[in-house]
């Protein structure tokens, strides 16, 4: 897309390894291809420039999460501590967007969230996997947790945008937990992906185009009410308000990189012996 550009990011010697999976540089020769940062991170640095600064939680936008629409269940957060003991896992680094001072999961994290969610939602069952969540959090947030609103005020909140109604529907108790959050939005997901495969069900479709599909009608389901919504036959995409249309391209532009992140970090991993990892120092 024409707005696709890398931030500048800024970092000490003790965590530019991971920056380095994060922004794509090019580990060995064979992993040199940069992942392509959102349209939507684009637009965001020209009102406050991305750049690694101090921790906080604070900010602004204007996304807004779909009202719940059968959906097929809610999570149990507090199961046998499992939770807990993914945010001991988790790694932050400061970020700087539009003048607030926020956080970021690093590489290794937001590949391990997205993995988990995927895997406890059961995503293989309707055809997606821990790249469409990664999709789903980048479209969203570029994985800056934060506040934000729809255009008639309702808040949308923490790192995946949920509305309150659609929190409680999922038994979300606390969106501004990016844990909780990213494995709700996962259950969200297979719901939206269920929704999808009806609408696109009468339709003349390759493996490839089907799977293409299904994940336009995903990004619709999040992003639109339920009315905006049924107003999508498969067809009609480009006909979509601008904000879906450029939702669902950051959805398939995160979901690449999810792709490539995770390739790099496998390199990363094997370069250092296998069993050691490497995070970012907060």
């Amino acid at each position: 897309m024409k707005n696709e550009r890398v931030a500048s990011q800024v970092t000490s010697v003790h965590n530019v390894v991971m920056l380095a999976a994060l922004l794509g540089i090019g580990l060995t020769g064979s992993i040199s291809v940069a992942p392509t940062t959102s349209d939507t991170l684009a637009q965001r640095a020209q009102s406050g420039t991305v750049a690694f600064a101090a921790k906080q939680m604070p900010g602004t936008e204007q996304h807004a999460n779909a009202a719940p629409h059968g959906l097929a269940g809610q999570f149990n957060f507090k199961v046998d501590g499992y939770y807990d003991q993914l945010r001991k896992k988790m790694n932050w680094l400061p970020v700087r967007y539009a003048g607030n001072l926020l956080k970021t999961p690093d590489a290794q994290s937001r590949i391990l969230l997205a993995q988990s969610a995927a895997q406890r939602a059961g995503l293989d069952e309707v055809g997606l996997s821990y790249r469409d969540v990664y999709g789903i959090i980048n479209a969203e947030t570029t994985w800056i947790p934060r506040m934000g609103a729809s255009k008639d005020g309702t808040p949308n909140l923490g790192i995946a945008q949920f509305e309150p109604a659609t929190a409680k529907a999922v038994g979300l108790v606390n969106p501004a937990d990016p844990v909780e959050a990213v494995h709700a939005a996962a259950l969200h997901l297979k719901d939206a992906a269920k929704w999808s495969a009806k609408r696109i069900a009468g339709l003349k479709l390759t493996p490839e185009q089907h799977a293409t599909k299904l994940r336009e009608g995903v990004s619709i389901y999040y992003n639109l009410s339920t009315k905006g919504r049924n107003t999508w036959n498969g067809k009609n995409t480009a006909k979509l308000p601008i904000e879906t249309r450029r939702h669902i391209a950051n959805a398939r532009l995160g979901a690449r990189e999810a792709a490539e992140l995770s390739a790099q970090l496998r390199e990363l991993k094997n370069r250092m012996g296998g069993e050691r990892t490497v995070t970012a120092s907060n």
